[in-house]
């Protein structure tokens, strides 16, 4: 019997209950005779997930969305929250085609009234992607927002394809501190009770809201009380403050939020976000800090798989490698596969390409494919009148909200293989939103690097691969993790292999004069940066302004890819 990939296993199984019943969609506002549950009541109607994939700008959409839970069985893949990328409140509400271009849960437009009749003759088959039952929950809408009224209708809009609506009041970036709103509302707490209550007292379903930590445990405790007392459902807690962002980031306080978990209501719902690098953090994270549940974000960018528990000793398969310290982990180009996978199946609706199984070094020797002849392409042109060039007509600009942010995310995902093959960046650097041949292109060249790096991984001795010479684990303790170099030494792994990006130490400290980097630690900044800018990206995210039209003239800056928004 043929093999089953993953992608077409997970939405298999949790298809099934979905195609029974009736055709007409019930949406959970809907629910006849129920009333809206709330704080852990609502958590455990949800299945009590304790794993959470964070809400990132233009990068934890649908499709990013199913390939993490692509990693997880099928049975499993449900106890992960995700929360969708964070949505402007006030254009969400206005402008049609931001709603289209950001949200698509069903295969026409979201009605630009949001009332309850505009779902009434929703049927399953106008389901698409969003919040849909089969495949993409459970799911939390994060808004930006600082108006009551407009929070409360962008939310109506979504109400009918998510489980929750959350108010975004982590995001530490100037965007944010310019558009009033994020982190930037946390001294405003009269306004943040009324976002909050309002659509507590309003909506069909629970609001919850993710938060930052504020300059002490006592203030950040009563600040977590005001939420509560204005009707959040759940609270997430990124042990970071404010000013905590950059190259300033630092380490998170679990402190903080354990200090909140014993003295907050014992069945107060708390999500803990912060320093999560790798799987077995989650674990810690949520001992440290007796949490109900761990977000992850960057972590989940560089490893999709974070959430996923790794296939015991024997049984890697083609995806997965295992190395001889028997540390592994998610190989890039069966990540990058799966990705393109998802985006044929569900994006374009088009079957992917036939490919050949991912190399392994205990494959059978292949001849190599014969070259193609050289004449074919060969420029007969020589000595003949240069030929006028034909004006183009420039491609219709690609606005879905699965596409566009391709490129952010392979570079996330591909960043220690790129740094070492120039040819695989600057083939990224040069896609296109909408050019899949383009990607199809940086995957053929990912297939190839990776199969160079199991090969000379395999040619190499113990002594080469640095496996440790005594039996003694490796832990924070003896490599000195309180660093960003130790915790650089423990994390590592082939450049071939997922693994996540630890930030350098924050730069106040240096300012402060209290640490000093090396040469090599500031010419390691430098060049990334300046690779990140040689990508067409920019280094601490872009910013795009958008006009609302009208009278008004009023333009409104939007966060896109690279911007940290909680």
């Amino acid at each position: 019997m043929a093999a089953i990939d993953p992608v077409t296993a997970l939405c298999k199984a949790e298809a099934h209950d979905h195609n029974q019943g009736s055709g007409l969609f019930i949406p959970p506002s809907a629910s006849s005779g129920r009333s809206k549950l709330h704080g852990r009541a609502f958590y455990e109607s949800i299945g009590s997930p304790k794993m959470v994939l964070a809400p990132m700008v233009d990068q934890s959409e649908f499709a990013w969305r199913m390939l993490t839970r692509s990693f997880m069985s099928p049975g499993m893949s449900k106890s992960l929250l995700a929360y969708s990328p964070m949505l402007h409140s006030r254009l969400f509400m206005d402008k049609p085609k931001f709603r289209e271009s950001h949200f698509q849960p069903v295969k026409t437009t979201l009605p630009s009234k949001s009332e309850p009749q505009d779902v009434a003759n929703v049927t399953k088959s106008d389901l698409y992607l969003d919040g849909n039952p089969a495949f993409d929950r459970p799911l939390v809408v994060q808004f930006c927002a600082n108006s009551p009224t407009e929070l409360l209708e962008a939310a109506r809009h979504v109400q009918s394809y998510c489980d929750a609506v959350d108010l975004n009041l982590g995001c530490p970036q100037g965007i944010a501190r310019k558009g009033h709103y994020g982190a930037f509302l946390q001294e405003e707490w009269d306004l943040v009770y009324n976002l909050i209550n309002t659509l507590h007292k309003e909506l069909d379903i629970p609001v919850t809201a993710k938060v930052r930590i504020l300059e002490t445990k006592e203030k950040t405790l009563e600040y977590a009380e005001n939420l509560l007392a204005a009707g959040a459902s759940i609270l997430t807690v990124h042990g970071r403050q404010r000013d905590q962002k950059g190259h300033n980031t630092g380490l998170a306080d679990w402190s903080v939020i354990r200090y909140l978990r014993d003295n907050l209501p014992p069945d107060t719902v708390i999500f803990a976000n912060g320093n999560i690098l790798t799987h077995e953090d989650l674990e810690h994270c949520l001992a440290e800090t007796g949490a109900d549940g761990v977000m992850s974000a960057e972590g989940n960018l560089c490893d999709p798989a974070i959430f996923s528990e790794p296939p015991s000793i024997g049984k890697e398969g083609r995806e997965y490698w295992r190395g001889r310290d028997e540390k592994g982990g998610y190989r890039m180009d069966a990540v990058f596969r799966r990705y393109m996978e998802i985006i044929y199946k569900y994006i374009l609706e088009v079957p992917s390409p036939k490919r050949r199984p991912l190399y392994l070094p205990t494959d059978p020797q292949q001849s190599p494919e014969p070259c193609e002849d050289e004449s074919k392409g060969r420029d007969d042109s020589e000595g003949q009148p240069p030929v006028k060039k034909q004006k183009r007509e420039k491609p219709p600009k690609v606005t879905s909200p699965n596409l566009v942010p391709m490129q952010a995310h392979l570079f996330h995902l591909l960043r220690p293989l790129v740094s070492k093959h120039v040819n695989v960046r600057d083939a990224l650097a040069k896609c296109r939103v909408g050019d899949i041949a383009a990607f199809e292109h940086v995957l053929t060249l990912v297939e190839e690097a990776v199969e160079t790096g199991l090969r000379e991984y395999g040619a190499k001795t113990n002594k080469d691969v640095g496996l440790p010479h005594s039996d003694e684990p490796t832990t924070a303790q003896n490599t000195g993790a309180e660093t960003s170099e130790g915790t650089v030494a423990m994390v590592r792994r082939p450049w071939w292999v997922c693994q996540p990006y630890v930030r350098p130490l924050p730069k106040e400290a240096l300012e402060k004069g209290a640490i000093q980097l090396s040469k090599k630690e500031k010419a390691r900044l430098e060049r990334e940066e300046a690779e990140t800018k040689e990508a067409g990206l920019t280094p601490e995210g872009r910013i795009e302004p958008l006009s609302l039209g009208g009278n008004s003239g009023s333009v409104v800056d939007i966060p896109r890819e690279g911007v940290v928004c909680g």
